[in-house]
């Protein structure tokens, strides 16, 4: 499973309590926790894309990067064809009989020289099912409008604008499904949902190590067994 994060600035928005990228990256969180077997990676963009964090079973590592992630580490913008490529590429040569990628952003494709729907179509090639999210309230919400010369956000009203239509084209083209979250509990539902849509069976080797633990106890019972004998002979001797 590669997750593919959104961090253009819109993300700070505030329709979503403390903002979007929060919430986006603890239900993210939350959601690897679910899966301790899967092999899983994290892939971000904003005007551009690379891989945070390649597929792993270290799951501790990822959610440190996942963490770890701020609006303003890459050039501002909305390239999803290039954030899909990029995770695209991270699943191409895997072997596995399941190969995911979970995209969530919140706005409009502006950004990138990789077009969306030519990323779906490689995605397509190699097998790669991509559920889509996009994230945000209907109607207008507090987001980010400009910067301050010290990089601090200004906060403005702005209409909420994602392309539902793309992110559709793209789930149905891969055979994945398109979500939208206009609620934290929303977002959690849709993570939950793919959680139960991509369930297989693996099989898992567990190695149990023993370690014999009776010699305390074997010591114990000798001593009793000397002591039972001392005092047969000394405090408790029978006179004839």
């Amino acid at each position: 499973i590669m997750l593919v994060m959104d961090l253009s600035s819109s993300m700070l928005a505030q329709d979503f309590k403390p903002d979007r990228l929060a919430v986006s990256k603890k239900v993210a969180a939350d959601f690897v926790d679910k899966r301790p077997y899967d092999r899983i990676g994290l892939a971000v963009f904003a005007g551009e894309a690379f891989t945070q964090t390649p597929l792993t079973t270290d799951h501790r590592v990822l959610k440190e990067f996942l963490e770890g992630l701020q609006c303003g580490m890459l050039e501002d913008g909305t390239a999803i064809g290039m954030g899909l490529a990029t995770a695209v590429n991270r699943l191409k040569d895997s072997e596995a009989k399941s190969k995911v990628i979970i995209l969530l952003t919140d706005g409009v494709n502006n950004a990138g020289y990789v077009k969306p729907m030519t990323a779906a179509e490689v995605a397509q090639e190699f097998n790669t099912r991509v559920y889509t999210i996009g994230v945000g309230t209907t109607g207008d919400a507090l987001t980010p409008v400009s910067r301050r010369s010290d990089g601090r956000y200004i906060f403005g009203l702005a209409k909420v604008e994602i392309d539902e239509a793309l992110l559709t084209e793209i789930a149905e083209m891969t055979g994945g499904k398109y979500f939208r979250a206009t609620s934290t509990e929303g977002l959690e539902r849709i993570y939950a949902e793919i959680d139960q849509l991509e369930k297989t069976e693996i099989e898992v080797t567990t190695i149990k190590r023993y370690s014999e633990e009776f010699y305390w106890f074997a010591l114990f019972g000798m001593a009793f067994l000397v002591a039972e004998v001392v005092l047969r002979y000394t405090v408790f001797r029978a006179i004839p």
